[in-house]
């Protein structure tokens, strides 16, 4: 199901050692095209890197805000993502960890 509204993901509220975990699922989720609009109290650099080393060109990355305890960040899945070379390929998402 595609939706031009972002689905929301506020980092903050979930224990440290499970925010990763939870942002790799919730990101498994997303249908082609769509996005999640991840809200956090600081710029996950590491987290970045890990996306773009594990989707590549496959999960489009853009800040909406980059302020001190203010970040906000839209992920988007690319539409051929979900059907072309991207994990799973089952139009159901990335699927890049079920690969």
């Amino acid at each position: 199901m595609q939706t031009n509204t972002p689905f929301l993901f506020d980092a903050r509220g979930i224990a440290k050692r499970f925010r990763h975990a939870a942002i790799f699922g919730a990101l498994e989720a997303l249908g082609e095209g769509e996005s999640m609009r991840f809200v956090n109290d600081h710029d996950p650099l590491p987290l970045i890197e890990q996306l773009r080393r594990r989707y590549q060109d496959q999960l489009q990355i853009a800040y909406v805000e980059r302020a001190g305890d203010a970040v906000v960040i839209d992920f988007t899945v690319h539409p051929a993502a979900a059907t072309q070379g991207c994990g799973s390929g089952n139009g159901t998402g990335c699927g890049c960890s079920g690969g």
